[in-house]
């Protein structure tokens, strides 16, 4: 395994190449072609910038490595990859416009460089893109494309209405916790996977495989990402650590110790959920005493457990080369374990 090797970061090796860096220099020299340079310049100058801001690439690369592991040239896939990663960065512009967040990437968001009404409107031509990047295939493979991206997409808009239902529902349930982080993130990673074997000529049953072992780790990985908003390393992590309860999130460690607190543990965690302290340190420091209280740390664990081990289930059965299996397990072990 590659545990302690950054798969995002600077090296991956696999039988001697470096195999993110390969497949990202293809990805990105097909993108620089691929983007629009049509006018008006208003509307594709937004599209462009935020599709360069960077970022890890994990969905077009998913589709790459999807459809190579099925017997074909990675190339094959890259309409698909730059879909899935226009789709990706689409859904980000609005989600920033929705969030009136400053900041992506660590650059101004679209909506901040340009305005609202531009983001929007970049945002809907570069779902139209998404689309017209589907069109390098034919017949039956691209009816089942386009059949899955449609799909996804709507899971992914579900998802996101989901989240922004949570803060004003009384009741949030684990189970509508589950469902939305996997229709707002988890089903991308999976149709990645899923659209880069049907590109490579994998069967849909075989290629449905592919989507669970996304869509699992995919639920495991935001799992992971909640426990570490409240228990990761600040220096490592990348994000600020507490955010979520900063923010009165509703995450799965909230929602655990929800139930299982009693009495006044249980009214001091709603307390807190419901405030917006100048102290943030020691708010922080009390919800996650609280989290420990009612072992949500575990519990998180546990059910990061059960995802991952769904994940691999999918992967055994797609009978893979021993080096791609062995790619796509060291991927879900640096999501899942990532050195915190």
């Amino acid at each position: 395994m590659l545990k302690g090797f950054h798969l995002f970061g600077i090296v991956v090796f696999l039988n001697g190449m470096n195999v993110l860096k390969t497949s990202q220099s293809l990805f990105l020299a097909y993108m620089a072609k691929e983007l629009p340079q049509e006018k008006p310049n208003q509307l594709y100058e937004p599209l462009r910038y935020i599709m360069e801001l960077g970022g890890k690439r994990i969905r077009p690369l998913l589709a790459l490595w999807a459809c190579e592991a099925s017997g074909q040239e990675s190339e094959k896939a890259l309409p698909v990859a730059l879909a899935v990663e226009a789709f990706h960065n689409f859904s980000l512009i609005h989600d920033d416009i929705m969030d009136d967040a400053p900041l992506r990437r660590g650059q101004a968001t679209v909506h901040e460089k340009w305005d609202a009404n531009t983001g929007i409107l970049s945002g809907d031509v570069l779902l139209v893109c998404a689309y017209q990047y589907l069109e390098a295939y034919e017949g039956e493979v691209f009816k089942q494309l386009t059949k899955t991206f449609s799909e996804t997409a709507r899971w992914v808009c579900e998802g996101q209405q989901m989240d922004m239902n949570f803060p004003k529902q009384e009741i949030v349930l684990l189970p509508d916790y589950i469902e939305m982080i996997r229709k707002k993130t988890a089903v991308l990673l999976g149709s990645s996977l899923k659209m880069g074997a049907i590109a490579g000529g994998l069967s849909l049953a075989k290629s449905q495989l592919f989507f669970d072992f996304g869509e699992n780790l995919g639920i495991a990985f935001q799992l992971q990402d909640d426990y570490l908003d409240a228990f990761g390393n600040p220096e490592t992590f990348g994000k600020q650590v507490g955010g979520d309860i900063i923010e009165n999130k509703k995450t799965y460690l909230f929602l655990h110790a929800l139930e299982h607190l009693q009495g006044a543990q249980q009214e001091a965690l709603v307390a807190y959920f419901t405030s917006h302290p100048k102290d943030t340190a020691a708010k922080v420091n009390a919800v996650k005493d609280l989290f420990d209280q009612a072992a949500a740390p575990n519990a998180i664990k546990a059910e990061m457990e059960v995802y991952l081990a769904r994940a691999f289930k999918a992967l055994k059965g797609l009978h893979l080369s021993e080096a791609h299996e062995e790619l796509f397990t060291d991927l879900a072990y640096y999501l899942i374990q990532r050195d915190v």
